[in-house]
């Protein structure tokens, strides 16, 4: 498996990195995996890694490349402060620009099958369900995606099958915010809800929230939506 730190231009003026993993067999489907509010950092990676194992060519761009290039930051005291200001001026139609720049980089990538998914965590989570709105993804899997519930017009866009995992104990987007969610995609079959006995953060391993059981299973039916869409 290999891994390094690619360069992409971006739609508005300027460049942009993106840490690329690949597979042991060097070529497979694409994944874009969208960071947390905490950048690309050694979690992230370890993530892009894990999923490359699994056979698929994963790009994690750096959203916060305009307000802080490379960032890489904790989950507590002021290193999460910073990572709230850093959301706080982020440019949500400019995030936008830049994930379909990052779709379009990745499936020009000559390790890529052609086939691209998105997954992401948090604020990731919701950037992998605009993504699946906007960019023509084979699927999406958006992990206690925070904010969807705010921008539920995007919803009736999505054409691809895409799964939605919350953690029921999660102080940050309470069980009413995700039914807001599974009322505007009623009637899809192709629109999963997972529910967890974990708090916000449960897919992270450096956090206090980490719930293994949790993880592990929500890896797992993402592998198998994947698996099944994009190979």
């Amino acid at each position: 498996m290999r891994q390094e730190w690619i360069s992409i231009d971006a739609a508005d003026g300027g460049r942009y990195d993106a840490y690329l993993a690949l597979p042991p067999a060097g070529r497979g489907p694409g994944l874009l995996l969208l960071q947390e509010i905490f950048g690309v950092n050694r979690h992230i990676r370890a993530v892009a890694e894990q999923y490359a194992q699994d056979g698929f060519v994963v790009l994690a761009p750096d959203v916060f490349w305009r307000e802080a290039p490379r960032v890489e930051l904790g989950y507590v005291g002021a290193e999460r402060e910073r990572a709230m200001q850093l959301l706080a001026r982020a440019d949500r139609a400019r995030l936008a620009a830049d994930l379909a720049t990052s779709v379009a980089a990745l499936r020009a990538r000559p390790e890529c099958t052609g086939k691209v998914g998105a997954f992401g965590y948090c604020l990731g989570g919701r950037l992998a369900y605009l993504a699946a709105a906007t960019t023509g993804l084979g699927a999406a899997s958006c992990f206690y995606g925070g904010g969807i519930h705010d921008q539920l017009e995007h919803a009736a866009r999505i054409d691809c099958p895409i799964q939605f995992h919350y953690g029921e104990r999660d102080s940050h987007i309470p069980l009413a915010a995700v039914e807001k969610v599974k009322a505007a995609c009623a009637g899809r079959k192709s629109a999963e809800f997972h529910l967890y006995d974990a708090e916000h953060g449960f897919n992270c391993w450096e956090r206090a929230a980490y719930h293994a059981p949790s993880a592990a299973l929500a890896h797992a039916r993402t592998l198998a939506l994947f698996a099944r869409a994009l190979f």
